[in-house]
């Protein structure tokens, strides 16, 4: 029993990424997910060490049969791909919903809108969230719009982890754009989101839910001021030097906690959540990403969760203990609480 009057579960489930090599279509992106099983157990220590049993499943065929069998209370999703593809995630909380397992994180329809760039963003345009001009690509030959100002940054649609975000990713002119479009569907087999690159700072709202829902801002001070574009490429987030070209800071703007909250909420997602604002010379906000279910881990596991709310006094621990908490409060039918 915690302190608030809420039992912690007995057993708990957390379900990984089953990450192959052959299933991803390049070397980049299976690296956002070759340590998927080794970020499971680390979780799995720290919740094993409340006292609660611990049961670790890969995200494959098995998953049904194995739950069913274990039975625990509540289920950790950690899946970001299966079969490397990132939209059949959302089939993991199908599953769940299924056999009747609560868990943790975005529902189907949550994560059905975090796999899609451009879904994100009309979603957000259409209340009322500030982001860049863009564009979606599903080939280097589309009409290009031409309200569109360079510079201009390209992204995989349905691909997260800042693969093929590279130094290259900036374009200043129509051919590098296109000829990057080109690379881009060509390798992926997906359309593209092309945007207005904004120059400025770069800060990052993480939200968590508990007995209410709280927003931890922290700006992203880079290391590397005088080059021309400062961002996070996929080097600088996970190479061996990752993290070294920037760190974080605590970012105070009570408007922009309140975009966080209206965004989290718009685009259904659930217990945490992550987005990634620049704000320009005029102090505007533009939501250039966002991820429901983000990466998940303790300190040790280099994680944007962890770190920036471990500079606001809240432990792993307790990240743990609120998500279990939510979770456990929402099987039993109890209402969220209001947003505080």
């Amino acid at each position: 029993m915690t302190k608030n009057g809420f039992e912690l579960p007995k057993k708990v489930g957390i379900v990984y990424s089953d990450a192959k090599r052959e299933f991803f279509p390049t070397e980049e992106q299976f690296i956002t997910e070759k340590d998927a099983e080794l970020d499971a157990n680390r979780v799995a220590d720290y919740i094993g060490k409340m006292g609660i049993k611990v049961f670790l499943y890969p995200g494959n065929s098995a998953i049904f049969s194995s739950i069913k069998k274990d039975k625990p209370d509540i289920v950790f999703n950690l899946v970001d791909s299966v079969k490397g593809v990132e939209s059949l995630a959302a089939s993991i909380p199908g599953v769940l919903e299924v056999i009747g397992i609560p868990y943790t994180g975005a529902d189907m329809l949550g994560m059905n809108i975090g796999g899609s760039k451009f879904l994100v963003k009309k979603i957000m345009q259409q209340n009322g969230i500030p982001i860049p001009n863009y564009q979606l690509f599903y080939n280097h030959t589309d009409f290009m719009d031409p309200n569109l100002r360079y510079p201009l940054i390209s992204k995989l649609d349905e691909v997260h982890g800042a693969v093929e975000i590279t130094k290259d990713a900036v374009s200043e002119n129509e051919k590098h754009l296109r000829d990057r479009i080109k690379f881009l569907t060509t390798t992926y087999k997906q359309p593209v989101i092309v945007e207005e690159f904004i120059v400025g700072k770069e800060v990052t709202g993480m939200l968590l839910e508990g007995l209410n829902k709280k927003v931890y801002l922290a700006e992203k001070v880079f290391t590397k001021p005088n080059e021309k574009y400062l961002f996070a490429t996929f080097d600088d987030q996970w190479t061996d030097h990752a993290w070294s070209s920037y760190h974080y800071q605590k970012y105070d703007d009570p408007i922009l906690r309140e975009y966080v909250k209206k965004a989290f909420d718009v685009v259904k997602m659930y217990d945490y959540g992550k987005f990634d604002i620049r704000i320009d010379s005029s102090n505007r906000y533009y939501f250039i990403d966002s991820n429901c279910n983000p990466a998940f881990g303790p300190l040790e596991s280099d994680v944007a969760i962890s770190t920036i709310l471990n500079m606001y006094g809240v432990t792993f621990e307790e990240i743990l203990k609120r998500l279990l908490i939510n979770t456990v409060r929402d099987a039993k039918g109890k209402e969220r609480l209001p947003i505080t």
